[in-house]
């Protein structure tokens, strides 16, 4: 892998001349974001903040990554920002906001990633990220599918260091970077002498340095206006040396060389730009005998709507008009769901869950996946309910609670676990101060309480100016 990577790399925000230490080829971790403390002052020489609602596509990734809108369910970043393809729920995207401490901003988890196949550090920078459902009312960034915009200059912005190795930055800066071509960009020697051509894109002022992305803005958009006035996205962040330095641009990957394997790579996750988008119930756990009713929907194409599903349990079905699943299940077991919805047009999204299907008395896990806001100041509390049936007994003495909140300031929050009595279990009392999000499974005694019944799970919010919401909790006693 090449040593400065920009996460670790060109991760970073704008980077405009000034006083810059020479960061050779070590590569230079993504630093979070400092508090906010109310105080403004310009952290990058000859840059500009970035106005609200300028680049509307524009996102924010938990790891020290941008990215952009690809589709209202997907979001295009870097390949070195993220791990392997395959399920992954620990990416927190905002977006919305230029200001990242703004309580109007968007936020939603991660539920899976793909990550360009081959990549090896080398090329193929790019990656998508899928949401655990999709912000609607997001603007998408449309990729650029040829070179006709490979000229003049370029617009990048991002949250990362305004100057070489320094600290993520809270409002989002902006930059014009220049078009340099592969040859000279080879020319500048080092790792630049294995630039892949059509792969990689370079920008920056050449002789003088002074404008550049850095620490923090890997995964980010360097977009231009095409003739229709329209915002193309041309790179995405990906690596250079140092920041900002003469002679030392920086390196995007080129993405209308992968347009088409990106657009495959979004049918693939349920949806590509002017397609179907879709969104599934969640994970499952019910019992057998059980009466269910299961809602999923879709976005995007032309409705309305024809909808089936493949892998139901024996006794359920789908409504083709509405995406509704209802029915009795017969057969214990784990069920692999795919729920497909089809336009006017025959365009199609998909959306897969797992269903478990537990015997009557066994009381396995049973999870709600529907988000919840949890209100900002709020102490009366949000709740989110499982309902058990069909059981015997009361709990176990080592009954756990698996808890996945969306927040990002997990200090603010106090987590209850209500029984259907009304017994209060505390699980989580403002503590972790101002990490975000709770992922935790939690044990508990309820060994003393009846298993079936409405059990919910109770999230207050004790403090000011940070909001998020109740993502899925999972209930094994």
């Amino acid at each position: 892998m090449r040593n400065s990577l920009r996460t670790a790399l060109r991760a970073g925000a704008i980077a405009l001349a000034g006083a810059m230490l020479a960061l050779g080829s070590a590569a230079v971790p993504a630093q979070a974001a400092p508090a906010p403390d109310g105080t403004v002052t310009p952290q990058v020489v000859g840059g500009t903040r970035a106005a609200q609602g300028e680049f509307p596509w524009m996102v924010r990734l938990s790891m020290g990554c941008g990215g952009a809108m690809y589709t209202p369910s997907l979001v295009l970043t870097a390949a070195h920002c993220v791990g392997a393809t395959g399920n992954n729920t620990s990416i927190t995207a905002t977006w919305g906001v230029v200001d990242l401490q703004d309580p109007t901003r968007t936020t939603r988890t991660s539920n899976y990633v793909y990550r360009a196949p081959g990549y090896n550090g080398t090329g193929k920078d790019w990656a998508l990220i899928r949401l655990s459902s999709p912000i609607t009312t997001a603007p998408l960034l449309k990729i650029a599918t040829d070179t006709s915009l490979h000229s003049g200059e370029f617009d990048v912005m991002g949250w990362g260091a305004a100057v070489q190795g320094g600290a993520q930055q809270r409002y989002l800066l902006k930059a014009k970077v220049p078009f340099i071509t592969d040859t000279q960009c080879q020319s500048a020697g080092g790792d630049y002498s294995g630039l892949v051509f059509n792969e990689e894109i370079c920008a920056g002022n050449w002789a003088s340095g002074g404008v550049d992305t850095c620490q923090g803005d890997s995964g980010g958009p360097m977009v231009k206006r095409n003739a229709s006035n329209e915002w193309i996205q041309v790179g995405i962040v990906s690596w250079g040396i140092g920041c900002a330095q003469a002679q030392k641009p920086g390196v995007y990957s080129e993405v209308r060389y992968f347009s088409t394997d990106i657009y495959n790579a979004a049918v693939s996750l349920g949806g590509a730009p002017g397609g179907v988008s879709v969104t599934g119930p969640g994970n499952q756990s019910t019992v057998v005998g059980t009466a269910v009713t299961l809602n999923s929907s879709a976005s995007g194409g032309t409705s309305p709507y024809s909808w089936s599903a493949s892998g139901l349990p024996a006794g359920t079905s789908i409504n083709s008009s509405t995406g509704q699943i209802t029915g009795t299940p017969t057969t214990a077991g784990t069920y692999t769901v795919t729920v497909t919805a089809t336009d006017s047009a025959s365009k199609t999204g998909t959306a897969s869950f797992t269903w478990t299907v537990n015997p009557v008395g066994s009381c396995a896990a049973a999870t709600n996946s529907t988000d919840v806001s949890i209100p900002d100041n709020n102490t009366t509390g949000v709740y989110s309910n499982i309902t058990i049936s069909g059981c015997t007994g009361n709990g176990g003495t080592a009954s756990k609670v698996e808890v996945h909140i969306v927040h990002t300031y997990k200090g603010d929050l106090i987590v209850d676990l209500v029984a259907p009595d009304g017994s209060v279990y505390n699980l989580h009392n403002r503590s972790g101060g101002s990490a975000d999000n709770i992922d935790t499974i939690y044990t508990v005694n309820l060994s003393t309480e009846v298993k079936n019944g409405t059990w919910r799970l109770r999230a207050r919010d004790a403090a000011s100016i940070d909001t998020g919401y109740i993502n899925s909790w999972t209930l094994t006693l």
